[in-house]
């Protein structure tokens, strides 16, 4: 794994036995198996500690590694503040916020209710047939070769696609979407994290100005025309909106994809029962978001309090890493053992006030996926030889091959 910067200093709050190494470090990579080599060792440590790099940029974090108390906190609003809940804003010195997961309640409430309408399960069932159409087009350009670079050849463009869909964006931007996913979430170099944003947000105002000067039927427009507590949203607003879409609706299901797509072709079995039975292909996707949580969060303190018997000062750190909730040894039965039919709730997509906004887009993009997968392509395997790297901080395959045998 590439190394840390340099140790941060200790808080006076902060006792010293409380202080662990915490391997999840953003920007780095790793070829261990962080899911079952690492999860299972802090599950035997103390419930809460304090990491020095958990936070991006090397700055330390609070770890809460029980299922339960991350519901606790995520439904404590008032000691544990969404604000400032990811870094890219105040990097580049502006001052629009992610929106709505950034604005704690009780304003949070009026910004949900102008966007849930956009993501309920029956506005999504009307992109079925073009979420279904982009898969296929994928995969038939890879069927025939007996091999693809799962992460590059699917994963990545596949919800890029349907989120400039959504956004009413040209489908010729994919690259270099891609691109600046990249650099806002897998590169270690703040120089470069700033970089990308500084892109996407000059790309998102450009669009911003067009849709109030030439209005469509795209999520941007609506945000442009909508109007909350009887005003428009200003820019910043509009701005935060975008911005958080475009964080929330590409690299996240991007990454389950790879870990979902990972462990089916390290599990023959599986793919050969989900082959068998595809309505059971949403439960199993719960089960892998479950074991395979790659998200993590974070929460801000907003004043001293204690959580578990633990000292917290106004400006901590907490993170929310449901890496290990969703292998919490008290919440689940043999949680490193994958049962796609356990069913069992997760914390993948939040909980509480601030659950996903677009769950269940990313939902059906998954399902689609593995429906379309296991339909048109025979049994899959990582090539041979290929030793899986894994990014942290958001953990997902670094590459993917996967080969079968084609015709």
């Amino acid at each position: 794994m590439t190394s840390p910067s340099p140790e941060p200093q200790i808080p006076a709050h902060v006792p010293v036995s409380l202080v662990r190494p915490f391997p999840f470090v953003f920007g780095t990579t790793t070829e261990a198996d962080p899911y079952n080599e690492w999860v299972p060792e802090i599950h035997k440590g103390p419930e809460i500690f304090y990491a020095l790099h958990a936070y991006p940029g090397g700055t330390p974090a609070w770890i809460v590694r029980r299922a339960d108390d991350l519901r606790k906190i995520y439904f404590d609003t008032e000691t544990y503040s969404s604000k400032d809940f990811s870094p890219f804003s105040k990097m580049i010195g502006d001052t629009w916020t992610n929106l709505p997961v950034e604005i704690d309640p009780p304003h949070h409430a009026k910004y949900r209710a102008f966007i849930n309408p956009l993501f309920t399960p029956v506005a999504m069932t009307k992109l079925e047939g073009k979420i279904r159409q982009y898969a296929i087009e994928f995969i038939e350009a890879f069927r025939e070769r007996g091999e693809c670079e799962f992460m590059k050849a699917f994963a990545f463009e596949f919800p890029i696609k349907i989120f400039l869909e959504l956004m009413g964006l040209p489908l010729e931007l994919t690259k270099q979407f891609l691109e600046w996913e990249t650099g806002l979430l897998h590169d270690p170099d703040l120089g470069h994290m700033a970089a990308a944003t500084k892109s996407v947000v000059a790309y998102l105002r450009g669009e911003i100005e067009d849709r109030r000067r030439n209005p469509r039927d795209d999520i941007i427009s609506y945000a442009v025309q909508v109007d909350v507590d009887g005003r428009k949203l200003n820019e910043d607003e509009l701005v935060g909106f975008a911005f958080n879409l475009f964080i929330g609706g590409l690299d996240t299901v991007s990454t389950n994809m790879g870990l979902q797509f990972l462990h089916l072709a390290q599990n023959h079995e599986h793919q050969t029962y989900l082959r068998a039975n595809p309505d059971k292909i949403p439960a199993a996707i719960d089960e892998f978001m479950r074991a395979y949580a790659p998200v993590t969060t974070f929460r801000t303190c907003t004043k001293e309090t204690k959580f578990k018997g633990v000292k917290m000062m106004p400006g901590d750190k907490v993170a929310m890493c449901t890496t290990l909730a969703g292998r919490d040894p008290e919440e689940y039965s043999h949680p490193n053992e994958v049962r796609l039919d356990r069913n069992a709730r997760h914390l993948s997509f939040g909980y509480g006030p601030h659950l996903c906004v677009g769950m269940h887009l990313a939902r059906r993009e998954m399902r689609i996926a593995i429906e379309e997968l296991l339909r048109l392509i025979p049994e899959f395997s990582v090539k041979p030889g290929h030793i899986i790297r894994r990014h942290l901080g958001m953990i997902q395959p670094v590459e993917l091959p996967l080969v079968w045998v084609a015709g």
